[in-house]
């Protein structure tokens, strides 16, 4: 019987056999490693990439692809939404670390990559197909429209690299927008700032991409007793991901007051 996508899962299932090949090509498993695929949907990706792996977990929400996913025998399938999914120790479980790759759910993709942020000690690599603005977001340089609060969070933990795109015909049911592929390694030695700080630093920073700096995150640092020097001269998207972070380890601890409304999603 033939499975029909769910729109509250943000199914999209990849049909196209060139582009698959493409995905599984990049991802280019080896003898050895462990692989975690999330949202296998209908397995265009998962049967391939089981074929050239020794052994792939999988986590699947929906109930009867998770069904027909055990039914193989060959998978690990792990039932449940992916943002429960502790990646930490299911490395551990698995000897990690591990390769986490997919097709992920573009209406929660943002939450999943953060998500993924805490386990990035036991991550290899992750090759995703995301929505393409989103991919463009994450790869982003300063000075362009792109860039935004998704890219310095992301990119103060991994390098980012856009590998290429898929269009909607690749899909069934074709989704409105174009896709990519992208792949994300953890860095080997990230600065040690505090998520939390870093978040609300940029947040401030994007909350009104509009305005010159001075009125918005350099009004905020003078209020917590920054005294370093800034130029405010600027707008948020000027400011390159490493001055992002060099202000989140020179500033003082923060209070929690001062923490409120921390957002470390999307851009507005």
């Amino acid at each position: 019987m033939a499975h029909i996508a769910r729109k509250r899962f943000g199914q999209h299932f990849l049909t196209a056999v060139d582009v698959i090949d493409r995905i599984v090509r990049a991802i280019a498993p080896r003898p050895g490693e462990h692989l975690v695929e999330i949202g296998p949907g209908l397995g265009a990706m998962t049967f391939p990439l089981r074929a050239q792996c020794d052994a792939l977990t999988v986590i699947e929400l929906d109930r009867d692809l998770a069904d027909r996913l055990r039914r193989r025998g060959d998978l690990d399938v792990v039932e449940s939404d992916v943002l429960r999914v502790d990646f930490a120790a299911l490395a551990e479980r698995l000897g990690g670390p591990i390769r986490v790759v997919g097709n992920l759910p573009y209406n929660i993709s943002s939450p999943i990559l953060f998500h993924l942020i805490d386990a990035a000690p036991h991550v290899v690599d992750q090759v995703f197909m995301l929505q393409k603005e989103v991919v463009d977001r994450m790869a982003a340089k300063p000075g362009s429209k792109a860039f935004g609060r998704l890219t310095v969070m992301l990119q103060w933990r991994y390098e980012i690299a856009h590998l290429f795109d898929v269009p909607p015909e690749a899909f069934d049911p074709p989704p409105r927008v174009n896709s990519a592929i992208v792949r994300m390694r953890p860095r080997a030695n990230p600065a040690a700032v505090d998520p939390a700080v870093l978040g609300k630093i940029v947040g401030i920073a994007f909350s009104q991409r509009r305005k010159m700096l001075r009125a918005t995150l350099g009004k905020w640092l003078a209020e917590q007793g920054y005294a370093g020097e800034f130029d405010g001269t600027r707008r948020a998207e000027q400011v390159p991901v490493d001055e992002y972070i060099a202000l989140a380890l020179a500033m003082p601890a923060l209070s929690e007051q001062a923490l409120v409304g921390v957002d470390l999603g999307d851009d507005d």
